[in-house]
């Protein structure tokens, strides 16, 4: 299976490292079996350090990576309670840690958060925040949180993607 890493330079060897952002399941190494997602994160990273291009790192993994029984790993099918549960904590608490190797579930995108953003002013409750979130078409990440996770990957080559400044 492939798996892609979006960044402002190749990553051949990745590492677990605080990031300029807490991501949806914590601190580590992002990717996500989208090709195109990997390149719209490029696209996001470019806009907003203002490069003209980045890069879209390939690395494999095996199929049944998820069933690695020497690997702590949470997969959330979808983005129920449970899963949002998960994000808010580690976006909400900054000391928040969790004990998985690897964290794989769909990407809590712009509308997500506008959904959450109703949820945390009240405006919306926990049941109706989960109906909306059902009804969303979301892509997954995976996060790799400890080096030994990362020991499963293989770096096996990169894409430069084209940033348009606006």
């Amino acid at each position: 299976m492939k798996l892609y890493h979006g960044s402002d330079c190749v990553v051949k060897t990745p590492k677990v490292l605080a990031g300029d952002r807490i991501g949806d399941f914590g601190m580590g190494f992002y990717t996500t079996t989208d090709f195109s997602q990997a390149k719209r994160f490029v696209a996001t990273k470019c806009d907003r350090l203002k490069l003209q291009r980045g890069y879209v790192s390939v690395f494999t993994i095996a199929d049944d990576f998820l069933s690695n029984p020497a690997l702590r790993i949470r997969f959330f099918r979808q983005a129920d309670g449970e899963w949002v549960d998960f994000v808010e904590a580690n976006r909400r608490q900054p000391n928040y840690e969790h004990d998985y190797d690897i964290v794989m579930g769909p990407v809590a995108n712009d509308q997500v958060y506008a959904s959450l953003a109703l949820y945390e002013a009240d405006l919306l409750d926990y049941r109706e925040l989960i109906e909306r979130l059902k009804v969303r078409k979301l892509t997954d990440q995976v996060l790799f949180h400890t080096d030994k996770s990362l020991l499963s990957l293989t770096y096996c080559g990169s894409e430069v993607v084209p940033c348009q400044q606006k």
